[in-house]
């Protein structure tokens, strides 16, 4: 009998050193498991209701089995509870308020009780397994790592990484490229985060960041943070582009990533299944960067719009289709990697953009101003393109032009303020019409053009701009980068916040919603005060 007892003692220590080692995890985390199940199973033999403990040696295998009660004048409880006489024959100092042990003979197993203890064991390992695998993984999003294909399910790539499975789902991966179960895969973690089967790690091929990464083992100067890939945009499997910047100003950053006859850009070109790389050098200056960026596309000028954050530029008219790219490509990754919208135009699309924009801003000059169609000529020629630049500029770069005097300049700089409060009026009686509450036009930056755009969109109450977030109010509208028709199917356009087109950022967006939630506070201590003299009446 003893030697039986002995065997499955180091059975039961063997048992816990054997799952310690196969699942890589804490020997204590183990016998805890076990120490559960086997309260488990005496509770199942003694009663659910009795609160019993069990403790398992861990280097000797001894198992100790003992109910807790606590000793009470009057029982009430007798699962937990014993009297005072009751007590002292198990303790003999027992006195009423303690909790005091209570031996219990070892339980045989039987095989419901066997089953149950082992589902609860394999439960409690398997979290352990996990924790084990979140921990580890957690601070390594951004590397990369080798595993092999364990299987492929529903276009989604399961890689064994060693001590977990990282999954590359469909659309991380590089287009058209063959997997096969026991392939050996390079890959990016992305990203890791716990879930409800356990801690999801998710890999990318498709990601630019794993371009960057590839680069870094391949090139020592970027490894050694000599060179710099400040930007970085991939079609995955057809091109990409990235910007790079030399900080030792004896070393080429396009020669360095290329490599001797090119062997290092094709190292990284083969593991990324042939995928064309565009090195271009980065610069400070946008106009600068803009025009490398669509190489190898000639450039002929870039206008800057700060103010819609986009940039147009102007190509010779047999550079279009090559600055445009296949579908599209070679703008969208430009754009992409300048983080700017972009206009492609050729010469005679400009010309006839600015002839537009020209008489355009004449005619409007004429009505608005009241003057003759050579003087309004002379106004947009001189750069000016609105009422607010006449009405508000120094007078005396208004008499400096060619022509004017005084007596003129402050003519036009009166007819365009009288103009502007004309727009005004008629914009606070729409307003009024649309019914937008006064209140409204106190809220800072606020114009009657913009509360004509808040009632066109429904919003016309404090509540009603209150109830807004601040990308709902003032992001910007974002498009896509002009390109013929032709090249690519339409994307629904991004129609940005309410008051987009007016440039407000995004702190005084927040400032605007700020202002209009102030009077739900303002109400709180009222409706306290008005509580409080309830309850005194």
């Amino acid at each position: 009998m003893a030697t039986a007892v002995t065997a499955n003692r180091a059975e039961l220590i063997a048992i816990a050193n054997s799952v310690a080692s196969e699942k890589m995890i804490d020997r204590g985390i183990v016998i805890e498991a076990m120490e559960d199940a086997i309260q488990r199973a005496a509770r199942a033999r003694y009663g659910a209701e009795n609160d019993i403990r069990a403790k398992l040696d861990p280097n000797t295998g001894d198992l100790r089995l003992w109910r807790v009660v606590e000793v009470v004048e009057a029982v009430d409880d007798y699962f937990k509870q014993v009297d005072l006489k009751g007590a002292q024959k198990l303790q003999k100092d027992a006195k009423v308020g303690d909790f005091i042990v209570d031996p219990l003979p070892p339980i045989e197993f039987g095989r419901i009780a066997a089953q149950a203890a082992k589902q609860v064991i394999f439960q409690k390992v398997r979290d352990a397994e996990r924790e084990r695998q979140f921990e580890e993984f957690k601070d390594r999003m951004g590397e990369i790592i080798t595993g092999v294909v364990k299987r492929v399910e529903f276009g989604h790539v399961v890689v064994d990484l060693g001590r977990a499975e990282g999954v590359i789902r469909r659309d991380q991966q590089i287009p058209r490229e063959v997997v096969r179960v026991n392939d050996r895969i390079r890959s990016l973690i992305l990203n890791v985060r716990r879930e409800n089967r356990g801690p999801q790690i998710f890999l990318s091929r498709a990601h630019p960041d794993f371009m960057k990464k590839l680069f870094a083992q391949e090139v020592p100067e970027i490894y050694d943070g000599i060179i710099e890939i400040k930007a970085a945009a991939r079609d995955p499997g057809s091109r990409a582009k990235i910007g790079v910047i030399s900080h030792d100003s004896s070393i080429d950053p396009v020669g360095a990533c290329v490599g001797m006859k090119g062997s290092r850009v094709q190292a990284v070109v083969q593991e990324m299944q042939g995928e064309k790389i565009d090195i271009i050098p980065w610069s400070e200056d946008t106009a600068t960067f803009v025009v490398n960026a669509l190489q190898p596309a000639s450039v002929s000028r870039v206008v800057i719009d700060e103010e819609e954050d986009r940039i147009e530029v102007v190509v010779p008219d047999d550079q279009l289709s090559l600055a445009i790219g296949r579908r599209g490509q070679n703008v969208r990754l430009a754009s992409q990697l300048t983080a700017k919208a972009i206009d492609i135009l050729t010469e005679a699309d400009a010309s006839e953009k600015r002839q537009r924009e020209f008489v355009e801003r004449s005619e409007m000059f004429q009505n608005e101003l009241d003057v003759d169609e050579t003087l309004a000529q002379l106004l947009v020629a001189e750069g000016f393109g609105a009422l607010e630049e006449v009405a508000y500029v120094d007078l005396a770069e208004l008499a400096s032009i060619e022509g004017f005097d005084d007596d003129l300049g402050q003519e036009l700089q009166s007819r365009a303020q009288e103009a502007l409060d004309r727009r005004e009026q008629a914009n606070r009686e729409e307003r009024k019409a649309l019914g937008v509450e006064d209140a409204l036009a106190g809220m800072p930056y606020m114009t009657e053009a913009m509360l004509v755009t808040l009632g066109k969109a429904g919003i016309k109450t404090l509540d009603d701009l209150a109830d807004l977030a601040t990308d709902e109010l003032v992001e910007k509208k974002r498009q896509e980068p002009r390109r013929r028709a032709e090249d690519a199917p339409k994307r629904p356009e991004h129609k940005g916040g309410v008051l987009a087109e007016y440039g407000l950022t995004d702190e005084q967006g927040n400032e605007i919603i700020m202002a209009a939630r102030a009077h739900w506070f303002e109400d709180e201590p009222a409706a306290e005060g008005e509580a409080a003299e309830g309850e005194e009446a």
